[in-house]
């Protein structure tokens, strides 16, 4: 298997696990959504930019983006249907500054 290309991460996520109220953390089960797939929703579904344009700025190839959107979709939609936490933790990724909103 080839190694990742580093992705470049502008907005660090301040809160790095969101959980349902309606269940005690230790009964939940969780998902893991990366650094990176973090930066890609944020990029492509918050700040509405195309996979190229988000691909830009995260160094990455257009293709790349599509599987990590793809990914992270999947992920955060077993999570609001199954009633998990959503832990945003590691990636291959580089942060270089600038925060968020």
């Amino acid at each position: 298997m080839r190694p990742k290309k580093t992705r470049w991460v502008k907005c660090e996520p301040g809160e790095r696990c969101f959980r349902p109220q309606c269940a005690p953390l230790r009964k939940l089960n969780g998902v893991n959504l990366t650094v990176d797939e973090f930066e890609a929703i944020r990029l492509a579904d918050l700040e509405r930019l195309t996979q190229t344009e988000v691909a830009r700025r995260m160094r990455v190839h257009r293709s790349t983006i599509s599987r990590m959107l793809d990914a992270a979709h999947e992920k955060i939609a077993d999570a609001l249907v199954n009633i998990k936490a959503i832990r945003i933790e590691g990636g291959c990724c580089k942060i270089i500054g600038g925060g968020g909103k």
